[in-house]
């Protein structure tokens, strides 16, 4: 730390002298023309007479991240968002300029223009006319970021963590274009993109313990929502057959691999079908997006990267029943509590003890099914009170039509066909709230708004949930969610 401090001083000393010499260390708008890789484009295959030819100029703008003097000339690397150049001053070039470069550092951000030519080992590079220095770096950009113990730094310093490391930012760039393609995709097939509160006076529509706060003028408590689904199932009341929603949730869970308290969803509903249909779009959407985002229908997975996801449908459609005695459960464990409870005291399962079969059944096959689903499959036809909004299934009514999408060993979707029967609704609500009374902080409250626009008629329907995060750490084979979120939430700083 102290070395760090007496780099930062020898940079403040460096910012005075260029004050002095008139300079303004962080100075204004700079006319950009060019990218790096715009130039790599246009120019990387030509020969060096072609560009002492064309006497190509070129204006960038972008940070220092190398810097070599020589005396006379001095090379560096100037990086923008699309990559990095190589650029070359000459003091015969630039002349008295060339006295401020005693004054510049890696890190400082930089606009220049020049003649591309290549150098002896035929780099393709900018020879300086002209440049400014656009904002000077007080705090020197870390040499082996690779080699950081303590990767939380790099989360907490996001902005550090773009500037050195190519990959990160590609993610991010991934990202973007999932979320551009995900609305391409529905736009294109009819849907409307709608937004919905994020303050819910009643936290619904899944199963988690929300955020809670208060809103002062009203004198009530609102909670941050834990899903969007009550409301855009409103709107399909309302009339609208095709809504989709992409925003945060918020859920008061612990921070894992694969959990973050605020999240990306992509939440859809369409009118006149059911889950069965949805498995059917589901596998066509996520092998558009995988294309698009990666240029093919697999990807690497893993640490070593040596196992692939292939995202070519069709996939398995198996119930969670038939995929849990596949791994070893006996089928009595499904309706008997205490033969549940046996096989998970012998497989290391910890449960508490007022525990309903169906959430105990839940939480062994996030034990001992789920790890195992590398490749994507769907799990479906769950039990009745892990899906108090879902229909039942016809031929048993302890069932619902819901299904989960696993990839990688991780959920990345859950959708189901809507319950649209107000009795049968609040009759789950009901259930819902004496879960909460018996300690459940995750069971739902009853809604009364909902029956009452349930009352007005709701079209048969089936909605969706992917996770945007989750999917593009699969995308991406990233072994975390903090490394596809720019800023997770993270503890204090000590």
């Amino acid at each position: 730390m102290e070395e760090i401090n007496e780099l930062i001083q020898e940079r403040i000393k460096k910012l005075k002298k260029l004050r002095d010499s008139g300079i303004d260390p962080y100075g204004g708008p700079f006319d950009v023309k060019d990218s790096a890789a715009g130039i790599f484009r246009s120019h990387g295959h030509k020969s060096r007479e072609d560009l002492d030819a064309e006497a190509e100029n070129c204006t960038i703008a972008g940070r220092i991240v190398a810097l070599r003097g020589f005396g006379k000339a001095t090379f560096a690397h100037v990086q923008d968002v699309s990559g990095k150049i190589q650029v070359y001053f000459k003091k015969d070039i630039v002349g008295d300029d060339y006295a401020v470069l005693k004054n510049m550092d890696i890190g400082d951000i930089v606009g220049l223009s020049g003649r591309l030519f290549r150098t002896r080992t035929e780099e393709l590079t900018i020879e300086v006319k002209r440049f400014s220095i656009l904002c000077k770096s007080l705090r020197p950009l870390p040499e082996k970021w690779h080699g950081l113990k303590d990767i939380e730094t790099r989360y907490r310093q996001r902005y550090v963590d773009l500037i050195v490391n190519p990959g990160v930012r590609d993610i991010f760039m991934k990202r973007s274009k999932l979320i551009k393609a995900t609305r391409d995709y529905f736009d294109d097939r009819g849907f409307i993109e709608v937004e919905t509160p994020m303050m819910h006076q009643i936290p619904g529509g899944a199963a988690a313990k929300p955020f809670k706060t208060h809103h002062k003028a009203l004198g009530i408590d609102l909670y941050l929502r834990i899903a969007p689904e009550l409301y855009l199932k409103k709107l399909l009341v309302g009339g609208y057959e095709k809504v989709y929603e992409i925003n945060k949730n918020f859920r008061n869970e612990g921070i894992s691999t694969k959990h973050n308290p605020e999240f990306t969803m992509l939440e859809f509903y369409i009118a006149y079908v059911d889950y069965n249909y949805l498995m059917d779009f589901t596998e066509e959407f996520m092998s558009y997006l995988c294309m698009e985002v990666t240029g093919g229908l697999s990807v690497p997975f893993g640490e070593d990267g040596k196992t692939v996801i292939d995202f070519i449908p069709p996939w398995p459609r198996v119930s969670m029943q038939d995929a849990m005695e596949a791994q070893g459960v006996d089928p009595g464990v499904f309706k008997d509590l205490g033969k549940a409870r046996e096989f998970a005291a012998k497989n290391n399962i910890d449960v508490p003890d007022n525990i309903t079969i169906a959430k105990l059944l839940d939480e062994i096959f996030k034990e001992k099914v789920e790890p195992g689903l590398i490749q994507p499959v769907f799990i479906k036809d769950y039990p009745v009170e892990l899906s108090p909004l879902a229909r039942r299934k016809k031929d048993d009514a302890n069932l619902v039509e819901r299904f989960e999408l696993f990839v990688g060993g991780r959920e990345l979707a859950n959708a189901f066909s809507e319950l649209n029967d107000p009795a049968d609704q609040k009759q789950r609500f009901l259930k819902q709230v004496e879960a909460r009374k018996m300690g459940d902080e995750e069971a739902n409250l009853m809604d009364e708004d909902f029956i009452r626009a349930l009352e007005y008629g709701m079209p048969p329907a089936a909605g969706e949930g992917i996770g945007i995060d989750r999917l593009l750490m699969i995308l991406t084979n990233s072994p975390s969610i903090r490394d596809v979120m720019l800023f997770p939430q993270m503890k204090p700083e000590q």
